[in-house]
C-alpha cells in the first residue's frame, strides 16, 4: 500500500516459465512502481477534486485494504456533502499483479464528478497458495460490508454500482451474480476490457488467436492466471461469468472492449448472454484501443473518452 515519488519498473519475466520466488519479487517490485509518482506519466495524475485515502475494513478471518477515494472539500472550505452519497465499488485488473492506486486517474475523476464514494479492493492477488476465490470473496465482503454500513460511510444503498477491469472485471461480474442471488439490488455494472472465462474455454475465441502476442504478450500471462486461478480440481466454470447458468435479473451493464485485446471476445461474448438473459447491457468497442487502456491515459489516446462514457453511463444510473 506504500507510495513512493519514485520506482523503478521491472523487467517483464518469463510468464510461462517463473518461479513462486519470482512471481512475488516481480509482483513487489512492479505494484511499487505502480503506485509511485514516477508511474503518472502514463497512468495519469488524480483529480484534485477527489481525496485519496488507504483505509482497511475488517472482514471475517482478514482486514482488507481498500483505496477510498471521496469528493473533496469544496473551495469556500466547506466539506462537500457526505450522506447519501452513491457508492461505487471497484476492483482492479492485473490478476497476480496490480494494486487500486494503479487506478487513481479513473477512480478520483469518478469521485468528483459524479460526484460519489468510490471505494476500490485491494484483493488479495493470484498465488500459488491464493487462488481465485480468494479475490472473488474480497469483493463481494467488501460491498456487502459497505452496504450493510452505509450510515457509516455516508452512502445511499440504494445506489450502488460495482466497477473492474480485466481480472478485476472478472470478479465484478462474479459479485454482480452474488448480489441477485443475496437479494442486493444494484444500480449499475461496468465491466472494461473483461475477463470473464477461466475455464477450458478461456483461449477458444478468435481475439486470443490474433492478440496472443501482439501488441504485448498477452498469453504466457493469460495461462498464468488461469494456473494460478483455478487450481486442479476447482469448478472452472463456477468461477467464469461466461458459463453462469443464469444471468437474468442483473444490474444494467455497460461492457467495454478495446478492440486489440485477446480478451476482447471475452466481453463481446458476455454482452451477448446478457442480452440473451433479458439483462440491459450496452457493448461500447473502442477500435484500435488495447488492453488494459483505460488505466494508461498517458500513452492511450482512447482512455479519456471511455472514462467519459463510463462517467455518463453512472451518472444516468446513480442521479435520483
Amino acid at each position: 500500500m506504500s507510495e513512493t515519488t519514485t520506482a523503478a519498473r521491472p523487467p517483464e519475466p518469463d510468464f510461462s516459465a517463473i518461479t513462486t520466488e519470482e512471481l512475488i519479487a516481480y509482483r513487489d517490485a512492479e505494484n511499487r512502481f505502480r503506485a509511485s509518482g514516477a508511474a503518472r506519466t502514463i497512468l495519469g495524475e488524480p483529480d484534485p477534486g477527489a481525496t485519496i485515502d488507504w483505509q482497511e475494513i475488517a472482514l471475517p478471518g482478514r482486514d482488507l485494504p481498500v483505496r477510498v477515494y471521496r469528493p473533496a472539500p469544496t473551495g469556500d472550505g466547506r466539506a462537500a456533502a457526505r450522506t447519501g452519497l452513491p457508492l461505487v465499488v471497484h476492483v482492479h485488473g492485473g490478476g497476480f499483479v496490480g494494486t487500486a492506486a494503479q487506478c487513481d486517474w479513473t477512480n478520483s475523476h469518478l469521485a468528483a464528478a459524479l460526484p460519489a464514494l468510490v471505494v476500490s479492493v485491494e484483493h488479495r492477488l493470484l498465488a500459488p497458495d491464493s487462488p481465485l476465490v480468494n479475490a472473488v470473496d474480497d469483493g463481494w465482503d467488501v460491498l456487502d460490508h459497505v452496504v450493510r454500513h452505509a450510515a457509516q460511510w455516508g452512502v445511499d444503498p440504494a445506489r450502488v454500482a460495482v466497477f473492474g477491469e480485466s481480472f478485476g472485471a472478472l470478479i465484478s461480474a462474479l459479485t454482480a451474480i452474488r448480489a441477485r442471488e443475496a437479494g442486493l439490488e444494484l444500480t449499475a455494472q461496468v465491466l472494461v476490457n473483461p475477463a470473464v472465462d477461466v475455464s477450458a474455454t478461456m483461449f477458444d475465441h478468435a481475439s486470443m488467436t490474433e492478440y496472443a502476442h501482439r501488441p504485448t504478450r498477452a498469453l504466457p500471462q493469460l495461462r498464468l492466471v488461469q494456473r494460478l486461478a483455478v487450481p486442479s480440481g476447482t469448478d472452472a466454470r463456477a468461477l467464469s461469468p461466461l458459463h453462469a447458468d443464469d444471468l437474468s435479473g442483473l444490474a444494467p451493464a455497460l461492457v467495454v472492449v478495446p478492440t486489440q485485446d485477446a480478451l476482447a471476445d471475452h466481453g463481446r461474448r458476455y454482452a451477448e448472454r446478457l442480452r440473451g438473459s433479458g439483462t440491459p447491457v450496452r457493448l461500447s468497442e473502442y477500435p484500435g484501443a488495447k488492453h488494459a487502456f483505460l488505466t494508461l491515459p498517458g500513452v492511450e489516446p482512447q482512455a479519456e473518452a471511455a472514462q467519459a462514457e463510463i462517467l455518463a453511463f453512472l451518472r444516468a444510473a446513480l442521479t435520483k
